[in-house]
């Protein structure tokens, strides 16, 4: 079994003493459980969970925990526990987190927070605090934590010990030290591999290493990342335009630029925010969905309109003709966003077959909005256009039926692939175009022959 069937496992297994826990009215009996977990897994189980809730879940999370959470859950989640938690709950769990996991936070806590919490922290720490967030989040410069430990070239590795002992703790994730000039400006690297193994009395001038070169602190996160792939890298220093060093980036954020890069592709290709919630309001969903149904609907009607060209040679079912592609397409639009967030859920663990069928009802009930909506507008436009009642009715019911087929294959394929062993994102949306061609033509022809024809 790989490690994601394992993870997987775990979160089912998670979501059935969870969903056990709230049939029976024990949900303190989930505090151990939660205990146990890395914020990391408590922020995958909050977004893998419908949204009423997750405020119970959130009250019996460690406070410990609190900060380290809401950084691991995605915008729109982090959002929602932001507006639902108290002021003194949230400045709590900003205590103890790094300069540069503030400067994520920050931006989605409420201004009394915010300024309680730099009145809370010390004039060396609001400096530094000041400095990451002057950068534009999305470069080196909004990445980088500046929390780095430096050294001058020209002292003896036991200096360089001794120092580290009178220091006594190190920054989280350092396994190198910085080379700096007396001016600040970066030199080179000392890996603390090189510090405990090497010969005591040799100058740090001697053993750095100097092939890496800093990064400049507007380089764009995503020539970061590639700087990280290419070269292994699992630390790596930030400077301005005149050397100076600034900070550094560690593998962790990378490993998240990464991730956030893959999702924002694959979620956009439907039209999607990489930060939806799985489990977003309905009426969100279904009005984010509709813009890009909208825009489908367009190209919809143009190929609609090339089929209407050849009019005078079709029989008496022409406006069935004409307008029998909006059906399927329509439905594949629908079935593709669907696909999409499954297949983006499944791979990062968020969706198993233990929350299947929650999810399952929201597509349900978002399809059908969205179905009624550009139901009737489709309907509106055949009756215009064909100045037939019976055949706009026919038209709305027939994408009504097809959008439900498309939130409930959706759904399912990626879930049976998965079953079956088969990567959903390589032939899920070929099985899920047959389907919904098939149940689109097939409800708007079988509905007009019994109203329409005689």
């Amino acid at each position: 079994m790989s490690e994601t069937d394992v993870d997987k496992d775990t979160l089912d297994t998670r979501l059935a003493s969870l969903d056990e826990a709230f049939e029976t009215g024990r949900t303190r009996r989930l505090k151990p459980m939660l205990a146990a977990m890395h914020p990391a897994e408590t922020a995958l189980l909050l977004e893998s969970i419908p949204r009423d809730k997750r405020e119970t879940v959130w009250r019996l999370i460690p406070d410990d925990d609190h900060g380290e959470t809401l950084l691991h859950v995605n915008g729109e989640v982090r959002a929602e526990l932001v507006d639902t938690l108290e002021h003194d709950t949230l400045l709590a769990a900003t205590e103890g987190l790094a300069i540069d996991d503030l400067a994520d936070l920050i931006e989605d806590l409420p201004d009394p927070v915010t300024r309680d919490m730099l009145r809370a922290m010390d004039a060396d720490n609001r400096e530094r605090l000041k400095a990451v967030l002057a950068y534009d989040p999305a470069s080196a410069g909004g990445l980088m934590n500046n929390d780095t430990v430096t050294v001058r070239p020209d002292v003896s590795l036991a200096v360089v010990a001794r120092f580290l002992r009178w220091q006594g703790r190190l920054p989280e994730d350092t396994e190198t030290l910085f080379v700096i000039s007396r001016q600040g400006r970066y030199i080179g690297l000392l890996p603390l591999s090189k510090l405990v193994t090497l010969d005591p009395e040799r100058d740090v001038s001697e053993v750095m290493d100097t092939d890496i070169d800093a990064l400049a602190v507007d380089m764009p996160a995503a020539q970061v990342a590639k700087r990280f792939q290419d070269l292994d890298l699992i630390s790596a220093p930030v400077v301005n335009a005149d050397g100076v060093l600034l900070g550094r980036i560690t593998i962790d954020d990378v490993v998240d630029v990464i991730r956030d890069e893959a999702e924002h592709r694959i979620m956009s290709l439907a039209g999607l925010d990489e930060e939806e919630d799985v489990f977003a309001p309905i009426p969100r969903s279904a009005r984010r969905r509709a813009i890009w149904l909208g825009a489908n609907l367009m190209t919809a009607f143009v190929a609609s309109q090339v089929v209407n060209l050849f009019e005078g040679a079709l029989s008496q079912v022409v406006a069935l003709a004409v307008l029998m592609p909006i059906v399927a397409s329509m439905g594949g639009i629908g079935g593709t966003q669907t696909l999409t967030l499954m297949i983006r859920g499944l791979s990062l663990g968020q969706i198993g077959f233990g929350n299947a069928r929650a999810l399952l009802m929201k597509e349900i009930a978002v399809a059908l909005i969205n179905g009624l909506l550009w139901g009737a507008v489709v309907g509106g436009i055949a009756i215009l256009w064909f100045d037939n009642a019976t055949l706009g009715a026919v038209m709305a019911a027939a994408l009504i039926i097809n959008h439900l087929n498309a939130a409930v294959t959706g759904v399912a394929i990626p879930l049976a692939m998965k079953r079956m062993g088969i990567d959903p994102a390589l032939a899920g949306s070929v099985v899920l175009t047959t389907f919904t061609d098939v149940i689109g033509f097939a409800a708007f022809l079988g509905l007009g022959t019994i109203f329409l024809t005689h």
